[in-house]
C-alpha cells in the first residue's frame, strides 16, 4: 500500500513538475530573445546606421540612463508619469470590470450604454487630448483622462465577453442543486469570465502606457512624453530612447505580472 501511495504522489506531481518545466524555459527563451535583439541593436547602430544623430545604441541608451539617474533629472519625470498611468488604469479597469457586467448581466443596459461604448470607442481619443488640455489644464488630470479613455473599452469588452461565454451546460447543473443568481454568479460565471478580465487588462497596459506619452506630448510640466518631446527637439537620441526603453521595461514587467497573477487565479486555463 506505501508503494501504491507513493506511485500515485509521483504520478500527481508530474503534472506540476511539467508546468513549472514549461514555464522555465520560456522565461529562458523569453530572456534569451531580449539578449538577441540587443546584440543586433548595438550591431545594427554601430556598424549600419552609425551616426547617433538617427539611432542610438544600447550602451548609449545606458550611459544616458545611468546620467539622468544619478543627476536626478529622470526621477520626476518617472514619479509623474507613472501616477498618471496609475490613477487612469485603476479607474479605468474598476469603471470597465463594473460596465462590463453590467451590460453582461442585464439586457435594459445593454441596450442603454451599447451606442455610447460603440461611439467612444471608435472615437480618436489620442486626438481629443488638447481639448482635455483645455478643460482640465496641464495638470496630472487631463493626462488621466486620455488613459481611462483609452483603457477602458478593452477592459468593458472583455469582460462582456467573459462572461456571455459561461457554459450554459454549467449553469443548467448548479440550477439543477438549487442554486442562486449570486451563487451561479460568484461560482461559475465570474471565474469564466476572469481569463478574459485579465486579457483585457493586459491589453490596457500598452494602451494606457501609449496615453500617458501621448497626452504629455500636447502640454505638459513633466512625465517621460515631455521628456520624449524635448530629447527629439534637441534630436538627443540617447535620451529618447533611454524613456522609450523604461516604457517599454514597465509594459513588460506588467505584462509578466498579469501572466503570473492568471497562472494563480485560473491555473485551469493552464495545460
Amino acid at each position: 500500500m506505501t508503494d501504491q501511495k507513493q506511485a500515485a504522489a509521483a504520478l500527481a506531481t508530474k503534472p506540476h513538475q511539467r508546468l513549472r518545466l514549461s514555464a522555465m524555459r520560456g522565461e529562458h527563451v523569453g530572456i534569451l530573445s531580449v539578449i538577441t535583439g540587443l546584440i543586433v541593436w548595438q550591431i545594427f547602430s554601430d556598424y549600419v546606421v552609425a551616426n547617433p544623430l538617427f539611432l542610438a545604441s544600447p550602451m548609449q541608451v545606458l550611459s544616458a540612463l545611468v546620467s539622468l539617474a544619478s543627476s536626478g533629472e529622470l526621477w520626476p519625470h518617472l514619479g509623474t508619469s507613472a501616477l498618471e498611468f496609475a490613477l487612469g488604469y485603476a479607474i479605468a479597469s474598476i469603471l470597465g470590470i463594473a460596465i462590463g457586467l453590467l451590460i453582461a448581466t442585464s439586457s435594459f443596459w445593454k441596450s442603454w450604454l451599447q451606442p455610447w461604448i460603440s461611439g467612444l470607442y471608435a472615437t480618436p481619443t489620442i486626438a481629443l487630448g488638447p481639448l482635455f488640455i483645455l478643460w482640465l489644464g496641464i495638470g496630472i488630470w487631463s493626462k488621466v483622462l486620455v488613459v481611462v479613455l483609452l483603457v477602458i473599452f478593452a477592459v468593458i469588452i472583455n469582460t462582456e465577453a467573459g462572461i456571455r461565454s459561461t457554459s450554459e451546460r454549467y449553469l443548467e447543473m448548479m440550477r439543477s442543486f438549487g442554486a442562486t443568481r449570486s451563487q451561479l454568479f460568484l461560482k461559475v460565471s465570474l471565474p469564466s469570465a476572469t481569463p478574459f478580465i485579465l486579457a483585457g487588462l493586459k491589453l490596457g497596459i500598452g494602451r494606457g502606457l501609449i496615453g500617458v506619452v501621448v497626452a504629455e506630448l500636447f502640454g505638459s510640466r513633466l512625465g517621460l512624453g515631455r521628456m520624449v518631446g524635448a530629447s527629439a527637439d534637441s534630436f538627443n537620441m540617447p535620451e529618447l530612447f533611454a524613456a522609450v526603453t523604461i516604457l517599454a521595461v514597465s509594459g513588460i514587467a506588467m505584462t509578466m505580472g498579469f501572466a503570473k497573477l492568471e497562472a494563480r487565479l485560473v491555473p485551469w486555463t493552464k495545460d
